[in-house]
């Protein structure tokens, strides 16, 4: 019997795990994480404005993991033994015959002064925090942004901030505070969001003009304070920053012997398998992969991937030929809480649709649909 083992619950996981017993119903697949429960980050932009509670966001797994015969192993990896066949956590060891590691990326913390900004997509709390000292604030400035890392262009999450950006516009117009509230976007880019496409970049930011949000883009940033947000082009005042630093590996991969990118992600082929590694694969956030320098980092190119790591690493189980390649594919929804922007860019060439109603249930609905297989 294979024994595979899947470190992570999040959206590369839990693909990998169902495309796996999909494939194969006899295989012991075993899955290491914290806890038993994947969190829909994607929705974490609806938690200010009380359109989602953090219990709509968590979705628990014991009844998955059961339905799909799959052993959850409670528990942090801290390493890799045995040439990968063994996986160390703080709560033992597991053995494999295959791996495949999806337990997300890390956020990039060595600007000066960054616990002076909340950083939404490290989870519940963090949009707790944000919901509640935008609800607090009666006048001043909320200023939003996010960049990458230097050594790996698609290690990058900017999506989000758009939608809290003007998620935030909607909410304060409804809530009748906007004009007491200034909305300032800050990116060390001069064309923020490029890897959505030349289009998409146009309407991002002719929707910033639209809703009377400032910009201060195209300065690299040097630090942060309670009440500013540095750059070399300038500061900018702010009661509340709100900021995403582009993503690197897990601290825990320096406990390994795995080969790694400029920016420290684990360093996979176009099949998704570590370089040079025998049965042992890479999807979503953790991963470096070949490709255009847009590829993003989102939960649609984690899904792809993710499939991809499996079918690759059970061909090599059985000692077939490992020539599965994933679909490059950036494809989202910008919503706005009323409405969203769709946005969809292959390597064929990229889409923009200007913002519509139907986009922001459309969001809903792929939401509802997705969990409700693992609920």
């Amino acid at each position: 019997m294979k024994r595979i083992t899947i470190i992570g619950t999040g959206f590369a996981a839990l693909s990998a795990a169902r495309k796996l017993r999909q494939l194969d119903r006899q295989a012991a697949i075993t899955v290491i994480g914290p806890r038993p429960e994947l969190i829909f980050l994607p929705s974490l932009i609806w938690i200010p404005s009380g359109l989602r509670q953090a219990d709509d966001l968590v979705i628990p797994l014991k009844r998955f993991f059961k339905n799909n015969d799959i052993h959850f192993h409670a528990g942090e990896a801290t390493g890799l033994g045995n040439g990968g066949r063994t996986v160390v956590t703080n709560n033992g060891t597991v053995a494999n015959d295959g791996l495949i590691i999806a337990c997300g990326g890390r956020f990039i913390k060595k600007l000066p002064g960054i616990e002076h900004a909340i950083t939404p997509c490290e989870g519940i709390v963090a949009a707790e925090r944000i919901r509640d000292r935008v609800k607090a604030l009666r006048s001043g400035t909320i200023a939003l942004g996010f960049a990458g890392n230097p050594n790996e262009p698609t290690a990058m999450r900017g999506g989000p901030m758009f939608e809290f950006l003007f998620g935030f516009d909607t909410q304060l117009r409804r809530e009748g505070r906007r004009d007491k509230i200034k909305l300032v976007f800050f990116n060390p880019m001069p064309n923020p969001g490029n890897r959505m496409g030349e289009k998409a970049v146009k309407r991002l930011l002719a929707e910033m003009q639209r809703r009377d949000i400032a910009t201060h883009i195209g300065h690299k940033l040097s630090g942060f304070e309670a009440d500013r947000v540095k750059t070399e082009g300038g500061d900018v005042p702010a009661d509340l920053i709100i900021f995403m630093p582009g993503l690197t590996g897990n601290a825990w991969f320096d406990n390994t012997d795995l080969p790694r990118s400029p920016g420290g992600l684990l360093k996979a082929d176009a099949c998704c398998r570590v370089e040079a590694r025998e049965r042992i694969y890479v999807a979503g956030d953790a991963g470096s992969f070949p490709g255009p320098n847009w590829m993003p980092k989102q939960a649609h190119m984690a899904d792809l991937q993710a499939e991809a790591a499996a079918e690759n690493l059970l061909a090599e189980l059985e000692g077939r030929l490992t020539n599965k390649g994933f679909k490059v594919e950036l494809l989202c929804v910008v919503d706005t809480l009323d409405a969203g922007m769709f946005i969809r860019r292959t390597e064929g060439g990229s889409q923009s649709l200007p913002a519509m109603g139907v986009m922001h249930s459309a969001k809903a609905f792929f939401e509802s649909w997705y969990v409700r297989r693992y609920r």
